[in-house]
């Protein structure tokens, strides 16, 4: 084995090592930022609970009647042209589809 192999195996090597190393640390850094987040949400939710648990209880919300609307004609009578006359007026009018 020549020096240069040697070398370029040892480089292999330590690019590996250096990856393994940095894989490691990205994972660890995960793993703080998602444990900080679980803590505050855990710590939120028992701020929200102990809120609710002082405040005193209101009653449940009664559904609000519907008003009865006034019946308004249809729109019917403003129909736009059947679509048989609507196509004949696009083709008379140079429009091709």
């Amino acid at each position: 084995m020549t020096k240069e192999d040697r070398n370029r195996a040892d480089a292999r090597f330590n690019k590996a090592a250096r990856e393994a190393n940095e894989a490691q640390t990205g994972r660890t850094d995960r793993d703080a930022a998602l444990k900080a987040v679980t803590d505050n949400m855990a710590k939120l939710k028992a701020l929200r609970l102990a809120r609710e648990a002082a405040a005193p209880a209101q009653p449940a919300a009664t559904a609000k009647r519907a008003r009865a609307k006034p019946n308004k004609p249809k729109k019917s009578a403003e129909k736009g042209p059947a679509l048989a006359d609507w196509l004949a007026g696009q083709q008379s009018g140079g429009r091709r589809t």
